[in-house]
Protein backbone atom coordinates (compact mmCIF):
# COMPACT_ATOMS: atom_id res chain seq x y z
CA UNK A 1 0.00 0.00 0.00
CA UNK A 2 1.20 3.47 -0.71
CA UNK A 3 2.65 5.51 2.33
CA UNK A 4 2.62 8.84 3.61
CA UNK A 5 4.74 9.58 0.44
CA UNK A 6 2.32 7.77 -1.74
CA UNK A 7 0.11 9.13 -5.03
CA UNK A 8 -1.52 12.54 -4.84
CA UNK A 9 -4.44 13.24 -7.17
CA UNK A 10 -3.88 16.04 -9.26
CA UNK A 11 -5.14 19.63 -8.06
CA UNK A 12 -8.08 20.84 -10.01
CA UNK A 13 -10.53 23.66 -9.32
CA UNK A 14 -14.44 22.83 -9.98
CA UNK A 15 -15.21 20.00 -12.60
CA UNK A 16 -13.59 18.87 -15.89
CA UNK A 17 -13.54 16.63 -18.00
CA UNK A 18 -13.22 13.32 -17.45
CA UNK A 19 -10.36 10.91 -19.33
CA UNK A 20 -11.22 9.13 -22.15
CA UNK A 21 -12.70 5.54 -21.48
CA UNK A 22 -10.14 3.00 -22.32
CA UNK A 23 -10.77 0.30 -24.95
CA UNK A 24 -12.74 -2.44 -23.73
CA UNK A 25 -13.41 -0.78 -20.07
CA UNK A 26 -17.14 -1.40 -19.07
CA UNK A 27 -19.13 2.10 -19.63
CA UNK A 28 -20.42 1.65 -15.96
CA UNK A 29 -16.83 1.34 -14.09
CA UNK A 30 -16.26 3.50 -11.45
CA UNK A 31 -13.07 6.06 -12.58
CA UNK A 32 -9.87 7.00 -10.29
CA UNK A 33 -10.24 10.96 -9.60
CA UNK A 34 -6.42 11.34 -10.65
CA UNK A 35 -6.08 8.63 -13.65
CA UNK A 36 -9.14 7.51 -15.24
CA UNK A 37 -8.20 3.89 -14.09
CA UNK A 38 -10.98 1.70 -12.24
CA UNK A 39 -11.04 3.11 -8.60
CA UNK A 40 -8.35 1.05 -6.68
CA UNK A 41 -6.70 -0.69 -9.46
CA UNK A 42 -3.15 -0.11 -10.45
CA UNK A 43 -2.04 -0.22 -14.03
CA UNK A 44 -2.02 -3.75 -13.41
CA UNK A 45 -4.99 -4.12 -12.14
CA UNK A 46 -3.41 -4.65 -8.09
CA UNK A 47 -5.56 -2.78 -5.23
CA UNK A 48 -4.00 -0.22 -4.08
CA UNK A 49 -4.55 2.20 -1.06
CA UNK A 50 -3.96 5.66 -1.56
CA UNK A 51 -2.24 8.20 0.69
CA UNK A 52 -5.09 11.11 1.99
CA UNK A 53 -5.28 14.32 -0.70
CA UNK A 54 -2.51 17.05 0.07
CA UNK A 55 -1.58 20.33 -1.48
CA UNK A 56 -0.96 19.54 -4.69
CA UNK A 57 1.34 20.25 -8.11
CA UNK A 58 0.13 23.08 -9.75
CA UNK A 59 -2.46 22.26 -12.18
CA UNK A 60 -2.37 22.89 -16.21
CA UNK A 61 -2.40 25.97 -17.57
CA UNK A 62 -0.82 27.60 -14.38
CA UNK A 63 -4.08 27.10 -11.48
CA UNK A 64 -2.82 26.60 -8.56
CA UNK A 65 -3.42 23.07 -7.03
CA UNK A 66 -6.39 22.48 -4.73
CA UNK A 67 -5.50 22.91 -1.17
CA UNK A 68 -6.41 20.58 1.81
CA UNK A 69 -9.70 21.04 3.12
CA UNK A 70 -9.77 23.99 5.54
CA UNK A 71 -10.52 22.75 9.03
CA UNK A 72 -14.11 23.28 10.50
CA UNK A 73 -14.91 23.28 14.22
CA UNK A 74 -16.12 20.66 16.36
CA UNK A 75 -19.69 21.58 17.23
CA UNK A 76 -20.68 20.33 20.85
CA UNK A 77 -20.05 16.72 21.20
CA UNK A 78 -16.91 16.36 19.83
CA UNK A 79 -17.96 15.37 16.74
CA UNK A 80 -16.37 15.73 13.29
CA UNK A 81 -18.09 18.35 11.26
CA UNK A 82 -17.71 18.07 7.11
CA UNK A 83 -16.08 21.40 6.18
CA UNK A 84 -17.99 24.03 4.52
CA UNK A 85 -18.27 23.95 1.15
CA UNK A 86 -16.18 26.58 -0.62
CA UNK A 87 -18.12 26.98 -4.26
CA UNK A 88 -21.56 25.75 -5.38
CA UNK A 89 -19.70 23.40 -7.66
CA UNK A 90 -18.05 21.97 -4.81
CA UNK A 91 -20.28 21.34 -2.20
CA UNK A 92 -22.72 19.76 -5.02
CA UNK A 93 -20.39 16.96 -6.45
CA UNK A 94 -20.90 13.30 -6.27
CA UNK A 95 -18.85 11.28 -3.60
CA UNK A 96 -16.33 9.46 -5.25
CA UNK A 97 -17.18 5.61 -5.55
CA UNK A 98 -15.18 3.51 -2.84
CA UNK A 99 -11.88 1.64 -3.47
CA UNK A 100 -12.20 -1.76 -4.34
CA UNK A 101 -10.62 -4.29 -1.91
CA UNK A 102 -9.88 -7.94 -3.12
CA UNK A 103 -11.60 -10.31 -1.04
CA UNK A 104 -9.57 -13.43 -0.35
CA UNK A 105 -11.99 -16.12 0.34
CA UNK A 106 -10.05 -18.87 2.26
CA UNK A 107 -6.78 -18.11 0.61
CA UNK A 108 -7.34 -17.53 -2.99
CA UNK A 109 -7.10 -14.59 -4.43
CA UNK A 110 -9.87 -12.76 -6.35
CA UNK A 111 -9.78 -10.16 -8.92
CA UNK A 112 -11.26 -6.60 -7.38
CA UNK A 113 -14.65 -5.79 -9.01
CA UNK A 114 -15.78 -2.31 -9.82
CA UNK A 115 -18.75 -0.68 -8.38
CA UNK A 116 -21.04 1.37 -9.91
CA UNK A 117 -21.10 5.38 -9.04
CA UNK A 118 -23.57 6.09 -6.07
CA UNK A 119 -26.55 8.31 -6.24
CA UNK A 120 -26.22 12.24 -5.01
CA UNK A 121 -27.87 10.79 -2.19
CA UNK A 122 -25.47 8.04 -0.62
CA UNK A 123 -25.54 7.79 3.07
CA UNK A 124 -22.02 10.02 3.81
CA UNK A 125 -19.88 8.89 6.43
CA UNK A 126 -19.56 12.45 8.50
CA UNK A 127 -23.00 11.51 8.67
CA UNK A 128 -23.22 8.37 10.37
CA UNK A 129 -20.33 9.81 12.77
CA UNK A 130 -22.64 12.63 14.25
CA UNK A 131 -25.38 9.48 14.99
CA UNK A 132 -22.42 8.34 16.88
CA UNK A 133 -21.90 11.45 18.95
CA UNK A 134 -22.90 11.12 22.89
CA UNK A 135 -25.76 13.25 24.44
CA UNK A 136 -24.73 16.26 26.38
CA UNK A 137 -27.38 15.36 29.21
CA UNK A 138 -26.58 11.39 28.40
CA UNK A 139 -22.80 11.87 29.24
CA UNK A 140 -23.49 14.09 32.34
CA UNK A 141 -26.01 11.71 34.45
CA UNK A 142 -23.78 8.72 33.76
CA UNK A 143 -20.66 10.51 34.32
CA UNK A 144 -22.04 11.55 37.39
CA UNK A 145 -23.45 8.46 38.86
CA UNK A 146 -20.01 6.76 38.08
CA UNK A 147 -19.01 9.36 40.02
CA UNK A 148 -20.49 9.07 43.24
CA UNK A 149 -20.42 5.70 43.07
CA UNK A 150 -16.36 4.15 42.27
CA UNK A 151 -14.49 7.15 44.14
CA UNK A 152 -16.75 6.24 47.52
CA UNK A 153 -16.20 2.70 46.71
CA UNK A 154 -12.27 3.30 46.68
CA UNK A 155 -12.43 5.30 49.32
CA UNK A 156 -13.85 2.77 51.40
CA UNK A 157 -12.04 -0.28 50.01
CA UNK A 158 -8.60 2.18 50.99
CA UNK A 159 -10.19 2.86 54.91
CA UNK A 160 -9.92 -0.96 55.51
CA UNK A 161 -5.91 -1.59 55.27
CA UNK A 162 -4.57 -4.75 54.19
CA UNK A 163 -3.92 -5.60 50.72
CA UNK A 164 -5.48 -2.98 48.63
CA UNK A 165 -4.98 -0.56 51.51
CA UNK A 166 -2.53 1.61 48.35
CA UNK A 167 -5.32 1.03 45.35
CA UNK A 168 -5.13 4.17 43.41
CA UNK A 169 -7.85 5.24 40.77
CA UNK A 170 -7.05 5.40 37.19
CA UNK A 171 -8.99 5.88 34.47
CA UNK A 172 -9.13 4.08 30.93
CA UNK A 173 -11.07 2.76 28.03
CA UNK A 174 -13.07 4.57 25.06
CA UNK A 175 -15.32 6.66 27.34
CA UNK A 176 -12.00 8.98 29.01
CA UNK A 177 -10.15 8.41 25.24
CA UNK A 178 -13.47 10.39 24.17
CA UNK A 179 -13.93 7.40 21.50
CA UNK A 180 -16.86 5.93 23.28
CA UNK A 181 -19.73 5.60 20.42
CA UNK A 182 -23.72 5.38 21.01
CA UNK A 183 -24.32 5.96 24.57
CA UNK A 184 -22.26 6.30 27.85
CA UNK A 185 -23.29 2.99 29.19
CA UNK A 186 -19.28 1.46 29.69
CA UNK A 187 -17.02 2.67 31.77
CA UNK A 188 -13.06 1.17 32.74
CA UNK A 189 -11.84 1.86 35.89
CA UNK A 190 -8.24 0.61 36.71
CA UNK A 191 -7.35 0.22 40.27
CA UNK A 192 -3.50 0.26 40.24
CA UNK A 193 -1.33 -1.09 43.46
CA UNK A 194 2.39 -0.22 43.30
CA UNK A 195 4.22 -3.35 44.38
CA UNK A 196 7.78 -2.98 44.18
CA UNK A 197 10.86 -5.68 43.51
CA UNK A 198 8.76 -7.98 41.59
CA UNK A 199 10.22 -10.64 39.23
CA UNK A 200 8.62 -11.00 36.01
CA UNK A 201 9.31 -14.24 34.10
CA UNK A 202 7.36 -14.60 30.46
CA UNK A 203 4.75 -17.31 30.63
CA UNK A 204 4.66 -18.26 26.85
CA UNK A 205 6.16 -16.79 23.70
CA UNK A 206 3.81 -14.17 23.26
CA UNK A 207 5.53 -11.54 25.16
CA UNK A 208 2.25 -11.00 26.97
CA UNK A 209 1.74 -12.73 29.69
CA UNK A 210 4.08 -13.33 32.78
CA UNK A 211 4.38 -14.93 36.07
CA UNK A 212 5.11 -12.73 39.00
CA UNK A 213 7.50 -13.50 42.22
CA UNK A 214 8.28 -11.32 45.14
CA UNK A 215 12.30 -11.03 45.57
CA UNK A 216 13.95 -11.08 48.82
CA UNK A 217 12.62 -9.13 51.50
CA UNK A 218 9.40 -7.38 49.81
CA UNK A 219 7.74 -4.89 51.57
CA UNK A 220 4.11 -5.27 50.66
CA UNK A 221 4.11 -8.61 53.10
CA UNK A 222 1.02 -7.99 52.97
CA UNK A 223 0.51 -9.64 49.63
CA UNK A 224 2.00 -12.50 50.28
CA UNK A 225 -0.97 -14.67 51.29
CA UNK A 226 -1.63 -14.54 47.81
CA UNK A 227 1.39 -16.62 46.61
CA UNK A 228 0.42 -20.00 45.55
CA UNK A 229 2.30 -23.27 46.16
CA UNK A 230 5.18 -22.65 43.72
CA UNK A 231 5.46 -18.66 45.25
CA UNK A 232 3.93 -17.38 42.17
CA UNK A 233 1.38 -14.41 42.88
CA UNK A 234 -1.74 -15.68 42.17
CA UNK A 235 -4.13 -12.95 39.96
CA UNK A 236 -7.03 -15.71 40.88
CA UNK A 237 -6.82 -15.41 44.57
CA UNK A 238 -5.96 -11.45 44.90
CA UNK A 239 -9.07 -11.23 42.10
CA UNK A 240 -11.48 -13.25 44.31
CA UNK A 241 -10.26 -11.08 47.73
CA UNK A 242 -11.15 -7.74 45.85
CA UNK A 243 -14.61 -9.24 44.48
CA UNK A 244 -15.70 -10.44 47.95
CA UNK A 245 -14.73 -6.83 49.80
CA UNK A 246 -16.88 -4.76 46.83
CA UNK A 247 -19.61 -7.46 46.50
CA UNK A 248 -19.97 -6.27 50.63
CA UNK A 249 -19.91 -2.88 50.34
CA UNK A 250 -22.39 -1.85 47.12
CA UNK A 251 -24.64 -3.09 49.74
CA UNK A 252 -24.01 -0.16 51.51
CA UNK A 253 -25.26 2.72 48.95
CA UNK A 254 -28.76 4.11 49.94
CA UNK A 255 -29.38 6.87 47.01
CA UNK A 256 -28.37 4.75 44.02
CA UNK A 257 -28.89 0.89 43.43
CA UNK A 258 -25.54 -0.77 42.61
CA UNK A 259 -24.67 -4.62 41.85
CA UNK A 260 -22.33 -7.05 40.98
CA UNK A 261 -22.30 -9.02 37.84
CA UNK A 262 -21.52 -12.51 38.02
CA UNK A 263 -17.89 -13.67 37.17
CA UNK A 264 -17.16 -14.10 33.50
CA UNK A 265 -14.62 -16.98 32.84
CA UNK A 266 -10.81 -15.16 31.88
CA UNK A 267 -12.14 -11.75 32.59
CA UNK A 268 -9.73 -9.30 34.51
CA UNK A 269 -12.80 -7.20 35.87
CA UNK A 270 -14.98 -6.88 38.39
CA UNK A 271 -18.20 -5.39 36.32
CA UNK A 272 -20.67 -3.53 38.53
CA UNK A 273 -24.32 -2.53 37.12
CA UNK A 274 -25.29 0.77 38.51
CA UNK A 275 -29.67 1.41 37.82
CA UNK A 276 -30.18 4.31 35.88
CA UNK A 277 -33.64 4.04 34.03
CA UNK A 278 -34.53 2.88 31.84
CA UNK A 279 -31.07 1.63 31.28
CA UNK A 280 -28.18 0.17 33.23
CA UNK A 281 -24.51 1.29 33.45
CA UNK A 282 -21.55 -1.24 33.37
CA UNK A 283 -18.52 -0.16 35.11
CA UNK A 284 -15.47 -2.56 35.09
CA UNK A 285 -13.41 -2.55 37.28
CA UNK A 286 -10.15 -3.56 36.55
CA UNK A 287 -7.27 -4.77 39.13
CA UNK A 288 -3.61 -3.75 38.21
CA UNK A 289 -0.39 -3.85 39.41
CA UNK A 290 2.17 -1.39 39.05
CA UNK A 291 5.97 -2.40 38.81
CA UNK A 292 9.14 0.12 38.36
CA UNK A 293 10.97 -2.39 35.84
CA UNK A 294 13.15 -1.36 32.64
CA UNK A 295 11.93 -2.17 29.34
CA UNK A 296 10.87 -5.89 28.51
CA UNK A 297 12.44 -7.58 25.58
CA UNK A 298 9.31 -7.95 24.48
CA UNK A 299 8.39 -4.60 24.49
CA UNK A 300 11.62 -3.33 22.75
CA UNK A 301 10.44 -3.05 19.28
CA UNK A 302 7.16 -2.01 20.05
CA UNK A 303 5.64 1.35 19.85
CA UNK A 304 7.58 2.90 16.68
CA UNK A 305 5.46 6.11 16.94
CA UNK A 306 9.00 8.06 15.95
CA UNK A 307 7.57 9.74 13.03
CA UNK A 308 3.96 9.78 14.18
CA UNK A 309 4.36 11.42 17.86
CA UNK A 310 8.07 11.93 17.92
CA UNK A 311 11.11 9.97 19.42
CA UNK A 312 10.74 12.16 23.14
CA UNK A 313 7.40 11.09 23.73
CA UNK A 314 8.40 7.15 22.70
CA UNK A 315 11.88 7.77 25.06
CA UNK A 316 9.03 9.09 28.05
CA UNK A 317 6.44 5.96 27.67
CA UNK A 318 9.31 3.64 27.45
CA UNK A 319 10.14 4.63 30.59
CA UNK A 320 7.00 3.88 32.49
CA UNK A 321 6.01 1.89 34.81
CA UNK A 322 4.79 -1.55 33.87
CA UNK A 323 1.50 -2.24 34.72
CA UNK A 324 -0.09 -5.99 34.23
CA UNK A 325 -3.76 -6.91 34.67
CA UNK A 326 -4.68 -10.37 36.35
CA UNK A 327 -5.79 -12.15 33.24
CA UNK A 328 -5.19 -16.26 32.53
CA UNK A 329 -3.53 -16.99 29.79
CA UNK A 330 -5.89 -19.58 27.93
CA UNK A 331 -2.73 -21.09 26.03
CA UNK A 332 -2.11 -22.84 29.27
CA UNK A 333 -2.81 -26.64 29.52
CA UNK A 334 -3.33 -25.89 33.25
CA UNK A 335 -5.29 -23.09 33.89
CA UNK A 336 -4.46 -22.14 37.42
CA UNK A 337 -4.80 -18.49 37.33
CA UNK A 338 -1.55 -17.24 38.14
CA UNK A 339 -1.02 -15.20 34.71
CA UNK A 340 -0.44 -11.78 34.21
CA UNK A 341 -1.12 -9.40 30.96
CA UNK A 342 0.64 -6.60 29.97
CA UNK A 343 -1.89 -3.53 29.71
CA UNK A 344 -1.03 -0.14 27.98
CA UNK A 345 -4.19 1.61 28.70
CA UNK A 346 -2.47 4.64 30.30
CA UNK A 347 -0.10 5.02 27.34
CA UNK A 348 -2.82 3.97 24.98
CA UNK A 349 -4.82 6.85 26.64
CA UNK A 350 -2.39 9.99 26.41
CA UNK A 351 -1.92 8.22 23.03
CA UNK A 352 -5.62 9.34 21.53
CA UNK A 353 -5.22 12.39 23.33
CA UNK A 354 -2.86 14.11 21.86
CA UNK A 355 -2.74 12.09 19.05
CA UNK A 356 -1.36 15.04 16.50
CA UNK A 357 1.99 14.81 14.34
CA UNK A 358 2.00 18.76 15.45
CA UNK A 359 1.34 19.09 19.32
CA UNK A 360 -2.20 21.89 18.34
CA UNK A 361 -4.00 19.00 16.50
CA UNK A 362 -7.24 19.54 17.34
CA UNK A 363 -6.89 22.11 19.75
CA UNK A 364 -9.51 25.02 19.48
CA UNK A 365 -7.24 26.90 17.50
CA UNK A 366 -5.33 24.36 15.70
CA UNK A 367 -6.27 22.18 12.48
CA UNK A 368 -8.47 19.47 13.06
CA UNK A 369 -7.79 15.96 11.50
CA UNK A 370 -10.50 12.60 11.84
CA UNK A 371 -8.15 10.21 13.12
CA UNK A 372 -10.68 9.67 16.18
CA UNK A 373 -13.81 9.89 13.63
CA UNK A 374 -12.12 7.08 11.85
CA UNK A 375 -11.58 5.16 14.74
CA UNK A 376 -15.07 5.43 15.92
CA UNK A 377 -16.31 4.12 12.57
CA UNK A 378 -13.91 1.51 13.02
CA UNK A 379 -15.59 0.19 16.21
CA UNK A 380 -19.07 0.64 15.00
CA UNK A 381 -18.69 -1.50 11.94
CA UNK A 382 -17.29 -4.35 13.56
CA UNK A 383 -20.13 -3.80 16.38
CA UNK A 384 -22.35 -3.43 13.60
CA UNK A 385 -21.49 -6.94 11.95
CA UNK A 386 -20.92 -9.05 15.27
CA UNK A 387 -24.61 -7.97 15.71
CA UNK A 388 -24.89 -9.51 12.58
CA UNK A 389 -23.38 -12.29 13.16
CA UNK A 390 -22.13 -13.50 16.58
CA UNK A 391 -21.40 -16.70 16.02
CA UNK A 392 -18.72 -16.14 13.03
CA UNK A 393 -17.36 -12.84 14.99
CA UNK A 394 -17.41 -13.79 18.79
CA UNK A 395 -13.85 -13.71 19.00
CA UNK A 396 -13.41 -10.12 17.49
CA UNK A 397 -13.26 -7.57 19.99
CA UNK A 398 -12.93 -3.23 19.45
CA UNK A 399 -9.07 -3.88 20.56
CA UNK A 400 -8.55 -5.68 17.29
CA UNK A 401 -10.11 -2.64 15.28
CA UNK A 402 -7.81 -0.15 17.63
CA UNK A 403 -4.51 -2.07 16.89
CA UNK A 404 -5.37 -1.64 13.32
CA UNK A 405 -6.02 2.39 13.65
CA UNK A 406 -2.26 2.63 15.90
CA UNK A 407 -0.43 0.72 13.06
CA UNK A 408 -2.07 3.16 10.46
CA UNK A 409 -1.42 5.88 12.06
CA UNK A 410 1.90 5.03 12.03
CA UNK A 411 2.30 4.53 8.38
CA UNK A 412 0.41 7.75 7.60
CA UNK A 413 2.06 10.20 10.57
CA UNK A 414 1.24 13.34 9.32
CA UNK A 415 -1.35 15.44 10.37
CA UNK A 416 -1.96 15.84 6.23
CA UNK A 417 -2.53 12.52 5.65
CA UNK A 418 -5.61 13.19 8.25
CA UNK A 419 -7.43 15.78 6.98
CA UNK A 420 -10.89 16.57 8.68
CA UNK A 421 -12.42 16.65 4.99
CA UNK A 422 -10.86 13.46 3.73
CA UNK A 423 -13.05 10.84 6.19
CA UNK A 424 -14.01 8.94 3.52
CA UNK A 425 -10.74 8.19 2.08
CA UNK A 426 -8.92 7.91 5.60
CA UNK A 427 -11.70 5.31 7.01
CA UNK A 428 -11.63 3.58 3.55
CA UNK A 429 -8.05 3.21 3.43
CA UNK A 430 -7.98 2.23 7.79
CA UNK A 431 -10.39 -0.82 6.73
CA UNK A 432 -8.11 -1.58 3.80
CA UNK A 433 -4.90 -2.36 6.08
CA UNK A 434 -7.24 -4.18 8.50
CA UNK A 435 -8.45 -6.51 5.43
CA UNK A 436 -5.02 -6.83 4.34
CA UNK A 437 -4.12 -8.40 8.22
CA UNK A 438 -7.33 -10.30 8.31
CA UNK A 439 -6.66 -12.31 4.83
CA UNK A 440 -2.91 -12.96 6.44
CA UNK A 441 -4.41 -13.79 9.98
CA UNK A 442 -1.50 -11.25 10.97
CA UNK A 443 -1.99 -8.34 13.22
CA UNK A 444 0.77 -7.50 15.42
CA UNK A 445 0.49 -6.12 18.77
CA UNK A 446 1.52 -2.43 18.82
CA UNK A 447 3.34 -2.67 21.90
CA UNK A 448 4.43 -6.21 21.64
CA UNK A 449 5.19 -7.00 17.76
CA UNK A 450 5.99 -10.58 17.79
CA UNK A 451 2.22 -11.48 19.79
CA UNK A 452 -0.31 -11.83 16.77
CA UNK A 453 -3.57 -11.07 17.75
CA UNK A 454 -5.45 -12.91 15.36
CA UNK A 455 -4.66 -16.51 15.75
CA UNK A 456 -3.45 -19.01 12.62
CA UNK A 457 -5.55 -21.31 13.90
CA UNK A 458 -8.48 -19.02 13.19
CA UNK A 459 -8.15 -18.42 9.73
CA UNK A 460 -11.85 -19.48 8.75
CA UNK A 461 -12.98 -16.04 11.10
CA UNK A 462 -10.18 -13.68 9.90
CA UNK A 463 -11.20 -14.66 6.14
CA UNK A 464 -15.03 -14.15 6.85
CA UNK A 465 -14.97 -10.67 8.48
CA UNK A 466 -12.47 -9.95 5.89
CA UNK A 467 -14.94 -10.89 3.00
CA UNK A 468 -17.66 -8.65 5.22
CA UNK A 469 -15.91 -5.97 5.35
CA UNK A 470 -15.01 -5.85 1.53
CA UNK A 471 -18.32 -6.28 0.89
CA UNK A 472 -19.77 -3.23 3.12
CA UNK A 473 -16.45 -1.00 1.51
CA UNK A 474 -17.54 -2.13 -1.79
CA UNK A 475 -21.36 -0.88 -1.57
CA UNK A 476 -20.99 2.46 0.31
CA UNK A 477 -21.47 0.61 3.75
CA UNK A 478 -25.07 -0.37 3.52
CA UNK A 479 -25.08 -1.96 7.10
CA UNK A 480 -24.69 1.64 8.45
CA UNK A 481 -28.84 2.35 6.72
CA UNK A 482 -29.67 -0.54 7.81
CA UNK A 483 -29.06 0.67 11.39
CA UNK A 484 -31.03 3.91 11.06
Amino acid sequence: MDGAGGTRARGRRGSRTAAPRGRGAPRSAARSPSRGRVAGESPSGATTHQAPRTDGPPARGGRPGRRAHAASALPAGGVEAPPAPRSRARATRVPAAPRKVAVVPDGAAAAPVAAPRPPPDTLRLHEVLSRLSLGRRDVSEASALVNTVVPHLVQTIRSRGGAFSSIEQHSAGSYYERVKISQPNEFDIMLVIPVERLQLDESDDTGAYYYLAFKRNPKEKYLLKFLDEDGKLSAFKMLQALREIIKQEVKNFKNVEVTVKRKKAGSPAITLQIKNPPSEISVDIILTLEVKHSCLPSTQDGLKIEQWLGTKVRRDFKSRSVYLVAKQNKREKVLRGNTWRLSFSHIEKEMMTNHGHSKTCCESDGTKCCRKGCLKLLKYLLEQLKMKYPKELEKFCSYHVKTAFFHSCVMWPNDTDWILGDLDHCFQKCLGYFVECLQKSQLPHFFIPQYNLLSLEDKASNHFLARQISHQLNNRFPIFQESY
